[in-house]
């Protein structure tokens, strides 16, 4: 069995997620948005592999 996860599935969750933190933790946004243009980054190459 193979695990296939969309990568419009997975940014969706990552923003929800992260948007979240940021409502609970506002300091936490420039983090946050480092690591989401990071993994967005990631999986946008790693689709082209």
């Amino acid at each position: 069995m193979t695990l296939h996860i969309d990568p419009g599935l997975l940014t969706a969750i990552l923003s929800l997620g992260a948007g979240i933190l940021i409502l609970i933790w506002p300091r936490l946004l420039n983090y946050i948005v480092a690591i989401y243009l990071i993994v967005i980054g990631a999986v946008g190459l790693l689709a082209y592999l």
